[in-house]
């Protein structure tokens, strides 16, 4: 099948996620719509229904790349300082499960795989696609061309997998909030709401308030994605993590507002765009990759699994927290941005019965999945590649 038109591969593509969103919505986020929109876009591809150029057709992949910076930033304008300040469990916790995970993949995956296989998948895992690049460049320096599929294919499926784990945690973790809730009154839940701010709060800025055009928001988002990009370039600390300090200290100063995209009415077309360029990936797994090397990956993967439970679990219990919660935070590592900001929203919005739990749930967890997952994916996962392929 050849499709020329771009709207109409943005209409094909965008039926793949509808379908998922309403399967999400009808499960109750226990199918999440990324995982039902990955793994429909991957099996019509292998069926010929859609052509592997749809999203270059579509042009919006595009504009998804273009979009990570300034939303990473819009991130950063939604955790108001005095909640990040507290978020110091959050990172250990989330770095307490790749460890855990790391060295579980090292004790029992190296005897039987072979130490190579094993360390090629622990970056991976441990998310990010810096990782996988790291990995595959150095697999491919020593000439063990032949392991990438597995790297490859983790990166690749790891979401698939980790999303309705991800979401079981969260939702168990969610309904003890509503409890709590129910139990504690209306009142209490409006005073944490309020602590955490809503789109709809006036927050100080150094632009007149006749000047903050949507035009204006925006050009304020990519002059800081394009900042961001500028320090990761010249310091070679990944462009994502000084995009999310620039959203932090930008809203702390009020260079930025607070929920930066959706005051610019810019949220939703920019995660569609996102969505589609994280389903790119998908097009590198073919049928043959996948039968080849499943067994392995997924006795990999239940073995990483084990350990970022295992991992987020104990810390939990150490730092007197939710294990849910933990362990959610920990499963991150398979999840990264979006997945962990969209099943925020999909649990949020299936748990809570009313505004004010919606809100309350969705701010209780969004802030710990966010930075637990720019702690894994996007920070300790690189560090991790970067010293195991060294051994090798």
């Amino acid at each position: 099948m050849t499709i020329t038109d771009p709207t109409l591969a943005v209409l094909l593509v965008l039926g793949v996620m509808v379908i998922g969103e309403i399967i999400s919505i009808v499960t109750r986020a226990r199918v999440p719509m990324l995982l039902v929109a990955m793994l429909g876009y991957m099996l019509l591809i292998w069926a010929g229904v859609f052509p592997k150029d749809i999203l270059d057709t579509s042009t919006l992949a595009i504009f998804g790349s273009l979009m990570v910076a300034p939303l990473i930033i819009h991130l950063g304008t939604i955790i108001p300082f005095k909640v990040l300040k507290g978020q110091g469990k959050t990172i250990l916790i989330a770095l307490t499960g790749m460890i855990a995970a790391t060295l579980l993949l090292l004790a029992i995956a190296a005897p039987i795989f072979g130490y190579e296989i094993a360390v090629s998948a622990a970056g991976p895992i441990a998310g990010g696609t810096i990782a996988f690049l790291i990995t595959t460049e150095k697999l491919t320096e020593i000439g063990a061309t032949h392991l990438v599929a597995i790297p490859a294919l983790i990166v690749a499926i790891q979401g698939l997998v980790g999303m309705p784990i991800a979401t079981f945690f969260l939702r168990r973790f969610a309904r003890s909030v509503k409890g709590k809730m129910n139990e504690a009154g209306y009142e209490e839940v409006a005073a944490a709401v309020e602590i955490h701010g809503s789109a709809s709060d006036e927050t100080k800025s150094w632009i007149p308030k006749k000047y903050q055009t949507n035009m204006v928001l925006v050009f304020q988002l990519f002059l800081g994605g394009a900042l961001a990009l500028f320090l990761g370039n010249i310091t070679g600390i990944n462009f994502s993590i000084w995009a999310l300090a620039i959203g932090f200290i930008g809203a702390y100063f009020g260079f930025y507002q607070q929920n930066m995209l959706e005051r610019s009415n810019s949220f939703g077309i920019a995660m569609v765009g996102l969505i589609f360029f994280i389903l790119a990936p998908m097009n590198s797994v073919t049928p043959s990759m996948f039968a080849q090397s499943l067994l392995i990956v997924l006795a990999i993967m239940a073995i990483g699994i084990v350990g970022l439970i295992g991992g987020g679990f104990i810390a939990s219990k150490f730092f007197k927290w939710d294990p849910n919660k933990g362990i959610a935070v920990a499963l991150t590592a398979l999840l990264g941005f979006p997945a962990d900001y969209i099943l925020c929203e999909e649990v949020s919005r299936s748990v809570g019965e009313t505004d004010e739990e919606r809100k309350a749930i969705f701010n209780e967890i969004v802030t710990p999945m966010l930075i637990g997952g720019f702690t894994t994916v996007t920070t300790a996962s690189i560090v991790i590649a970067s010293i195991l392929m060294n051994t090798l």
